[in-house]
């Protein structure tokens, strides 16, 4: 495999009230990606194995919120395993089941959106499970270590906007 293929992206979300629920991108590669497989959503990892160099999270503990694929297909908690597969869903995690209308009105262009009950439509997710085709890992802090977040990531650390 390449370089760029065993690699994660760690989004992880500082819980801390004091910096406003900031995100950062962090990358987890090389035996710290290994150490990631096979963990599912709900789990707490060590932060030791998040980030590279001087910039691991060492002292935290995070828990795994949820990710995506290359493609951008969701995980959700409720599926098992790490493989894709098509289900029947309302609205939930990785659905926001509306419709969105486009109407002319006073001769301008209007979205309008619904949500209809009842409306249920078949997407693709992916497993609770960590794989190797995971690409983005949601994390947040479950506990804090001696430095903060902002600290030790500073300027250098990418906010993650999602």
């Amino acid at each position: 495999m390449a370089g760029n293929d065993a690699e994660f992206v760690a989004v992880v979300n500082d819980t801390d009230s004091k910096n406003g629920g900031k995100s950062y991108a962090l990358k987890i590669s090389g035996n710290n990606h290994a150490q990631m497989l096979g963990k599912r959503i709900g789990d707490v990892v060590d932060g030791l194995f998040v980030g590279e160099g001087d910039k691991t999270l060492s002292g935290y503990k995070l828990e795994i919120t949820g990710g995506s694929d290359k493609t951008g297909t969701p995980m959700r908690r409720d599926l098992e395993g790490g493989n894709r597969q098509s289900i029947l869903v309302t609205q939930s995690t990785g659905y926001k089941g509306e419709v969105i209308v486009n109407k002319k009105k006073g001769g301008e262009q209007k979205r309008f959106r619904y949500k209809p009950d009842g409306l249920r439509k078949r997407r693709n997710f992916r497993g609770s499970m960590v794989t190797q085709d995971t690409r983005q890992i949601n994390l947040k802090v479950v506990e804090s270590g001696k430095k903060p977040l902002a600290t030790i990531l500073g300027a250098e650390g990418e906010e993650a906007s999602e």
